[in-house]
């Protein structure tokens, strides 16, 4: 079966994007929880609503990963209110994203489950290397650029900074660094006070930041630097103000805004023309790191978009639910930077899906289970780089930490465990990172991946000729023809001992041999 196969059963499960719909983006930002709503006319998104909130989630982080209960509160109350604006838009046309502040929780499930409830939909979280994908492909939407013309777009948030180097709406390179414009005001100016000496100093700790990719970067080069989210929106504003740029900001004109900045010498005293009370207390942090950004990377100019990660999560609303799905890409590029055996992973595939279409009305599985369902049969070997013993484990690990564009983080932690259930006993916590409302699918998916696995155990090239399933409550009836199974005396004491391990997963397997 080919990806293209795949993607058709999966359209054909899954509601698709049809003219006149409402898609809705939700950024919980480390600083500020943006929602963008949008309807979709004739091919194209065209932004009904707005709705931006300061929450500063990243202040209410201690060391520990904890958060802050008044904090915690104050997002808690914007999630509603964000819920209730969207609360005629279909789970499949809402999509919310978590990023750097919650990445740093300690226990994220201990947010994230209230969170849900108070927005009425799932809320994802996603690595930094995937953030910055999305904002390049927001920004690139907005500001189309020009066949060829590569741009570097920097982003600037609460609690990390987002830098790409993209050409057309694809980003090349990718990198997050853990300085933002909270994190940066705290960790730098704890006190409120502003020195030049404690400038300098601060300076020189981010620019090693930036340090670390800076010669990749100048080696690809750009032809122009865009500058996404509020923080460079607000340092553009305040050149504006300033006359020292129409609004872009410049090399020349960030000195100036600096050293009037450092002449408030604390925080409270900031007064800087065109920057809003809301941003006061964290602008020098953002000042500080755009500065760094200039001097390692040499930038001369930057121009500011209104367009930032909220966008391109619309954007890619749409690419997951079309040919242009990120993820299977990416399940491509694994395939082959890993070796994996592709014809007999398309075998494997080909035979979990078959069982998928016999047992989803029943287990009501959908369009989404069924992709990653086949991303996981395309990769389950691939482990075996590393070692054939334990390779599923292995498997498992590099899929969970590895940075895998298009994935939200409870995605690949899903694709993790199928891969990690595929062979050998089900260990108690193959599940644990999950949400709980993907407890479910999870295990539904992984035991049609097991037997799957199974039953091309020989990686023979040959069909299986009878395979019948069918499904009472958490009872699957596998039916497999007899004069086949019989010349396989290997596989047939395999398939007797199946059941107790499929146990662990919550399903009890019923064999017949017909």
């Amino acid at each position: 079966m080919t990806g293209q196969d795949t993607l058709a059963l999966a359209d054909a499960l899954t509601p698709p994007i049809e003219d006149g719909d409402m898609l809705a983006a939700i950024d919980l930002g480390s600083n500020s929880f943006h929602m963008i709503v949008a309807r979709y006319t004739l091919g194209q998104l065209r932004v009904v609503d707005r709705l931006r909130e300061t929450v500063r989630l990243a202040e209410g982080l201690d060391a520990r990963g904890g958060l802050d209960a008044d904090v915690r509160q104050r997002a808690l109350q914007c999630l509603s209110r964000f819920g209730e604006r969207i609360r005629d838009i279909p789970p499949q046309h809402v999509r919310a994203l978590a990023t750097h502040a919650v990445r740093r929780l300690a226990a994220p499930q201990a947010f994230l489950v209230p969170a849900e409830t108070a927005l009425g939909h799932a809320i994802e979280i996603i690595a930094g290397r995937e953030e910055a994908r999305l904002i390049y492909l927001g920004v690139a939407h907005a500001q189309p650029p020009k066949p060829g013309h590569r741009r570097l777009v920097i982003d600037i948030g609460g609690g990390s900074t987002e830098c790409i180097i993209g050409s057309g709406f694809d980003a090349l390179e990718r990198e997050s660094l853990q300085v933002g414009c909270i994190a940066s005001t705290r960790r730098f100016f704890a006190n409120g006070k502003l020195t030049r000496r404690r400038w300098r100093e601060a300076l020189a700790e981010v620019a090693a930041e930036f340090q670390q990719f800076a010669s990749t970067y100048r080696a690809l080069g750009w032809q122009e630097v865009v500058g996404a989210s509020g923080t460079n929106k607000a340092i553009g504003e305040i050149c504006a103000a300033m006359k020292l740029t129409k609004g872009a900001v410049t090399a020349e004109a960030l000195p100036v805004v600096r050293d009037r900045l450092l002449q408030a010498g604390h925080i409270d005293a900031i007064d800087l023309p065109g920057l809003s009370e809301d941003r006061r207390p964290i602008i020098a942090g953002g000042v500080l790191v755009l500065e760094a950004a200039f001097e390692v990377l040499g930038i001369e100019r930057m121009h500011v978009s209104k367009a930032a990660m909220r966008e391109g999560v619309l954007h890619d609303m749409l690419g997951r639910r079309g040919e242009a799905d990120p993820r299977e890409a990416s399940i491509e590029a694994l395939v082959q930077r890993y070796g994996i055996d592709g014809a007999h992973a398309a075998r494997v595939e080909a035979t979990a899906l078959r069982l998928f279409d016999q047992v989803a009305r029943p287990w009501q599985l959908d369009g989404d289970d069924l992709r990653m369902l086949a991303w996981a049969a395309r990769v389950h070997e691939i482990g075996l780089v590393i070692a054939h013993s334990q390779y599923h484990v292995h498997g498992a690990y590099v899929l969970a930490h590895s940075d895998i564009a298009g994935f939200s983080r409870q995605e690949q932690q899903f694709l993790a465990a199928l891969v990690r259930c595929h062979r050998r006993k089900v260990p108690k916590s193959a599940f644990d990172a999950l949400p709980d409302r993907l407890l479910r699918q999870a295990r539904y998916t992984a035991t049609l991946l097991r037997l799957a696995v199974l039953l091309h155990r020989s990686h023979e090239p040959d069909e299986i000729p009878q395979l019948q399933a069918s499904v009472y409550g958490d009872a699957l009836r596998l039916q497999v023809s007899r004069h086949w199974l019989e010349a396989r005396p290997l596989l047939r004491v395999d398939l007797e001992c199946e059941p107790e391990d499929i146990g662990a997963l919550g399903v009890k397997l019923v064999l017949a041999a017909e």
